[in-house]
């Protein structure tokens, strides 16, 4: 199956472009102008839209088109699909709704038996659309100045929900977070998740793939390519209670099913499975900025407040990590630092600064008995600045080890924060986040 023209498409048609401000059809053309794409508007009520020639129907299209984008009432869909079969486009995010989503399964049907007779994969229908961050191929109806569209990188996101894709998107690139790739998929009337994750397996832009779904449209073949994916695949579901699952129904269209029997195939197929939206955000973000694996669960925190190392120490138990033993490196720290206490926790107490700080992070690297770190840095302490974020990062990039960063606070520990993501270390506001990041990230190292 063939999926590159939905990315890397030069020639595409726009079909329901619209000359009305807010309109989806003129949302996605004013997103596309600019770039190095050849556009074609359909519409056979205008001569020209936004300064684009406009032509009323697909087949007075001059020469190929490489990919359709309808956006058009659902019952002109299957229609639109007989021209695109006559034009021979085998490419088309549908973005219509009113199908299987609204009750109407005749209509959905139609559509993919004209999918079927015409050999056209289509992205949808009752979908957002699909963005590549890598080449500038935009199809999502949502303006720029209300979805921020990240910068490239190498998280690609697919989304059996338009809205939470989206939302989560959005909050993402406002953390200056890269995508390779955006895909709100809808109702899957015959391109599924199952082939989006074998795609992006292969995909050289993609690390890490995140999955919301409701619904696999086949069980077996989400299962199949979820196991033989060689990249961490990050899932939230939806409809895992008797409410959500009717809501899904009515959403999607999907059956959501058993929760018990989705959650054991997940573990089955070495899914990471997230419960919450943040828990999602989350482990997206570990599997995004670590570069090493893991050979153990002993942890290493490393601490400027006791309170806050305590709290650590309690969410490694509850993850069903452990403390690392303090080893011979960590001892020495005695005659530099005689009052910090020098245990696991590691605590510099509330008057460390950049040297103390220097000093714990080279120990905790080189110290054999440990498998990773969690670096807590309050910068509400007064000998703390915001040089130590350097520190931080020479030893991030130095570490063998997985190594996450907890900050917490307002003005202070926000601008800390965003220097260290911008360093490219995972950072979280609470330690217990940290700590369940890094568990699942610690899993999938034990598993490949």
């Amino acid at each position: 199956m063939n999926l590159d023209p939905f990315f890397k498409s030069k020639r595409i048609a726009i079909i329901g472009a619209s000359r009305e401000n807010g309109k989806i059809g003129n949302v996605i053309l004013r997103q596309l102008l600019g770039k190095n794409f050849t556009l074609f508007a359909v519409n056979p009520s205008a001569d020209e839209i936004l300064g684009i020639k406009s032509y009323p129907s697909v087949l007075d299209v001059p020469g190929t088109i490489e990919l359709a984008v309808i956006a058009t009432p659902a019952q002109t869909v299957p229609a639109i699909l007989d021209q695109l079969g006559k034009k021979k486009v085998h490419h088309a995010v549908i973005i219509t709704a009113g199908f299987k989503e609204t009750g109407n399964t005749k209509l959905e049907r139609d559509l993919q038996d004209k999918l079927k007779s015409h050999k056209i994969l289509a992205i949808g229908p009752n979908c957002l659309g699909v963005l590549d961050c890598h080449t500038g191929l935009d199809t999502l109806f949502l303006p720029s100045d209300r979805l921020k569209r990240p910068k490239p990188g190498h998280i690609s996101f697919v989304s059996q929900s338009g809205a939470t894709g989206s939302a989560i998107l959005d909050l993402l690139a406002g953390e200056d977070f890269g995508f390779a790739k955006f895909i709100s998929y809808g109702n899957a009337a015959n391109v599924s998740e199952s082939d989006l994750i074998s795609y992006l397996d292969k995909d050289p832009y993609t690390k890490v793939i995140a999955i919301y779904l409701e619904g696999a449209q086949n069980g077996r073949a989400f299962l199949d390519a979820s196991r033989t994916c060689k990249k961490p695949i990050v899932l939230i579901k939806g409809g895992t209670t008797s409410f959500g699952s009717s809501a899904a129904k009515s959403h999607t269209g999907s059956l959501a099913g058993s929760a018990d029997v989705y959650l054991g195939a997940f573990k089955q197929a070495g899914i990471i499975y997230t419960q919450t939206t943040q828990e999602l955000f989350d482990t997206i973000k570990i599997f995004d900025k670590l570069h090493v694996g893991c050979a153990g669960n002993r942890v290493q925190i490393i601490t400027n407040g006791g309170g806050y190392g305590i709290l650590a120490a309690d969410a490694v138990f509850r993850a069903g990590l452990t403390l690392a033993p303090a080893g011979a490196a960590l001892k020495s720290l005695k005659k530099h630092m005689p009052t910090a206490i020098l245990s696991n926790p590691l605590d510099l107490l509330g008057d460390a600064d950049d040297e103390r700080y220097c000093l714990a992070l080279d120990a905790a690297i080189s110290d054999p008995n440990s498998d990773a770190i969690v670096c807590i840095a309050l910068p509400q302490t007064p000998r703390l600045d915001q040089n130590l974020i350097k520190i931080i990062a020479a030893a991030y990039q130095k570490s063998s080890k997985p190594f996450v960063l907890v900050t917490t606070g307002s003005t202070a520990a926000k601008h800390f924060k965003t220097r260290a993501e911008a360093a490219g270390i995972p950072c979280y506001d609470y330690p217990e986040n940290a700590v369940d990041a890094l568990k699942r990230y610690i899993e999938f190292c034990r598993k490949h």
